[in-house]
């Protein structure tokens, strides 16, 4: 794997959806799981496979997520045969843009992966909930000599028209895509877990970069093209936990699966082979206190619980003081809350401070974000 693949992880969307928690923070350093940052779980995969070279391209509110990345060595990548990469758009001889799209955040960057001239490219979102490791996956693209392998996941039909849709023929080669359709035609749904065999790929983005009428993704642009010129394109059936957390909703439903224990990715094992690596910050020990109650929750060092939490996620430097009862509630970085405070299905963003005998969405089953 080292020697045959280079991974690419596109890390430079805006998060839009994500309101206030991404209008200072790029959506794949937005905290998860009370420890975690979101970024964490690509990249750890990405390690856990034994790819040792990523690029991670980065571009909106990019100053803290490429602090934060650094030089890799959370997650094992500054030895001396592996490196991390954080690709920012730059200025060059041709001129400078933003990235365009995730086919051209790649094109800007053909540079990178000419140096390393890799076999295969691996090419994920930064911003999705999941474990794995992709030797499976490598291994099917290079036994099948297929040009693309794309990750796929059966999602229930009425939710099918949300994703990129793959049709296949009975050995699982895709004979049809289509991008967020109206009637899909199968329930297997792209992960955005491409990967492709560098070469082929080279000259899909060379071509792509001259086409005006392009808008330069791998949805609309690249996989169609591909499909149309008859390359051989193979569908990776993922089975496992996946989560894209681009919304308030499913940020809130993933923390909850991990909190409630209800199938979500597993942080409790120490098998090194697929462990979720993050920073070990430097956060005194967690104290719970005598009158406090906890029930179906995860806290991270540092969270101070004076009061009632159920189905709850802290994170860490958390304060919850007594007489707070928080249910169905993620509680990020920083944040306090005050004694009395009564607050139902919130996210609570990073250094909010909650009065007291404050009541929040106590009456409603739809998720709310408090953030400053």
């Amino acid at each position: 794997m080292s020697e045959k693949v280079v991974a690419m992880i596109l890390a430079g969307g805006k998060g839009t959806r994500l309101q206030a928690l991404t209008r200072k923070t790029a959506k794949p350093a937005v905290s998860f799981a009370s420890k975690y940052r979101i970024i964490d779980f690509p990249l750890s995969n990405v390690a856990n496979s034994g790819i040792n070279v990523v690029g991670v391209l980065i571009q909106y509110e990019s100053t803290e997520l490429d602090t934060y990345i650094g030089d890799g060595v959370i997650w094992g990548f500054n030895g001396v045969k592996s490196s991390i990469n954080t690709l920012s758009p730059r200025q060059t001889e041709e001129g400078s843009n933003w990235y365009e799209g995730t086919a051209d955040a790649i094109s800007k960057n053909i540079d990178f992966l000419d140096e390393y001239d890799p076999e295969y490219v691996l090419i994920l979102s930064g911003d999705h909930i999941y474990k794995t490791r992709y030797n499976d996956m490598v291994k099917l693209h290079e036994q099948s000599k297929a040009d693309a392998t794309i990750s796929v996941i059966e999602v229930p039909m009425e939710e099918a028209s949300r994703f990129g849709i793959m049709n296949v023929d009975k050995k699982d080669r895709i004979i049809e895509f289509q991008e967020k359709p109206k009637k899909p035609a199968s329930n297997l749904a792209s992960m955005g877990v491409y990967i492709f065999t560098w070469k082929v790929l080279r000259q899909y983005l060379v071509r792509d970069m001259k086409s005006v009428s392009s808008s330069h993704d791998f949805g609309k642009d690249i996989i169609p093209q591909m499909l149309a010129d008859k390359k051989k394109l193979m569908a990776y059936r993922f089975s496992g936990y996946w989560r894209d957390v681009g919304t308030l909703a499913s940020l809130h439903e993933a923390n909850m699966d991990i909190a409630l224990n209800m199938g979500g990715p597993n942080l409790y094992d120490h098998d090194d082979r697929t462990k979720i690596y993050t920073e070990d910050n430097s956060s005194v020990p967690q104290y719970i206190g005598p009158n406090a109650s906890i029930k179906n929750s995860i806290a991270n060092q540092g969270a101070v619980i004076l009061g009632s939490i159920d189905r709850c996620v802290i994170s860490s430097d958390v304060t919850i003081e007594e007489g707070a009862v928080l249910t169905d509630t993620v509680v990020m970085k920083g944040a306090t809350i005050k004694s009395g405070a009564k607050i139902h299905k919130a996210i609570i963003g990073p250094d909010v401070v909650v009065d007291e005998n404050e009541e929040i969405n106590l009456d409603s089953d739809k998720v709310v974000l408090i953030a400053k």
